[in-house]
């Protein structure tokens, strides 16, 4: 059998069948086959005169690895990413980078990228919508059985306590017990009301997600003057008709489950601890089983430990936490907020790397939201 003889990267390339681009040392294009041509809407002969950077846009952690690929010559893959392209559509890719040199003067990249697939996506969102109502429906079925007896303690407690005010010849100090007992059934109560989740009706204004996201910045900050916390945000993005309570809660609530990772990691040298808001908007984008044209992402990045494998099919449930201080309520409360705004929250995590996605759902219903989102 004979190898067939290849003299230039693009008749490589051409006969492979995902998308594949070649770069310089400047990250100008070289070539790109049909597949690519397919994945980033434009022809092979347009994008050679343009560098990758105004093929996928403000993706700088993308654009940094790609150059330190070339000064090192060492290849790479990442999986599960989402990269925004010059036409404002994002993917969802697994990409792999390889160093190639088929001239002598020159250090070139290879960039193969293979689309995740759509149903492997949205057999995950099901599967945490699922577990999601499963646990709510548990839990409201557990709550009512246990608040049952409670009442029966505390309104035992409160005649007893009655009973030691009309005993003339009563010792106060039992009076003590009897209040220990009541407050504690108090705080069991207000536990599995936590536990069930919010009972308030969401209060739906138009608000400005970057403003949300900046006021929580600003107390965590305060909370914390050493974490850094950067933020990459879409300006184009239109105000989301919710509760503005509500969002801030999600997002407090995320924001300090990445502080608690962050100081928890214990690394030699000590390491930065940086949080990263990013915001950016996904259009034509299915959450469970219903479609949204446009939808808002709000990425909460941290360099914490991650989360472990042990805790992440379960990390939504109530009681569930990786800290021995943590009370486990967190998540579960910001994934029942988000779910009274139609949307969900996804988390993606690697030790020194986890991403918690929030996707809320635009709703464009007057002409400056409109003019906004063009």
């Amino acid at each position: 059998m004979v190898a067939t003889e290849y003299n230039s990267p693009q008749s490589i390339i051409d006969n492979l069948h995902s998308a594949v681009v070649v770069i310089g040392e400047n990250l100008q294009v070289v070539c790109m086959n049909p597949a690519a041509e397919m994945l980033f809407h434009i022809s092979n002969t347009r994008a050679t005169k343009k560098t990758i950077r105004e093929l996928v846009i403000n993706e700088h952690e993308f654009f940094d690895r790609l150059q330190r690929s070339l000064i090192s010559a060492h290849p790479y893959t990442v999986y599960e990413d989402q990269l925004r392209l010059h036409h404002h559509k994002t993917i969802d890719v697994d990409y792999s980078v390889s160093p190639i040199q088929y001239k002598p003067d020159g250090k070139f990249l290879l960039l193969e990228f293979i689309r995740i697939k759509t149903q492997q996506k949205l057999s995950h969102e099901e599967s945490i919508l699922s577990q999601y109502e499963a646990s709510k429906s548990l839990l409201r079925g557990l709550a009512h059985e246990i608040k049952n007896p409670l009442g029966g303690i505390r309104g035992s407690a409160q005649l007893l306590e009655r009973e030691l005010a009309n005993n003339a010849n009563g010792d106060d100090s039992n009076k003590q017990f009897t209040q220990i007992i009541i407050n504690e059934t108090d705080r069991l109560k207000n536990l599995l009301d936590r536990m069930v989740g919010p009972k308030d009706i969401p209060t739906k204004t138009n608000v400005n997600i970057h403003r949300i996201l900046e006021h929580v910045r600003q107390l965590v900050l305060a909370e914390n003057g050493q974490i850094v916390i950067a933020a990459d945000y879409d300006p184009s993005i239109p105000e989301l008709y919710a509760d503005e309570s509500m969002m801030i809660q999600v997002i407090l609530n995320i924001t300090r489950n990445a502080v608690t990772s962050i100081s928890s990691l214990k690394t030699k040298p000590p390491r930065q601890g940086k949080i990263t808001y990013k915001t950016r908007t996904q259009r034509n984008c299915k959450i469970g089983s219903h479609s949204h044209a446009l939808v808002a992402r709000i990425d909460i990045e941290d360099n914490g430990g991650g989360v472990s494998r042990e805790l992440q099919e379960k990390i939504f449930m109530p009681m569930i936490t990786g800290h021995a201080d943590g009370t486990g309520l967190g998540l579960s409360i910001a994934q029942s907020l988000v779910h009274q705004h139609n949307g969900l929250i996804e988390f993606f995590s690697t030790p020194e790397k986890t991403v918690f996605t929030i996707l809320v759902p635009i709703n464009i219903h007057n002409e400056t939201s409109t003019g906004a989102d063009k």
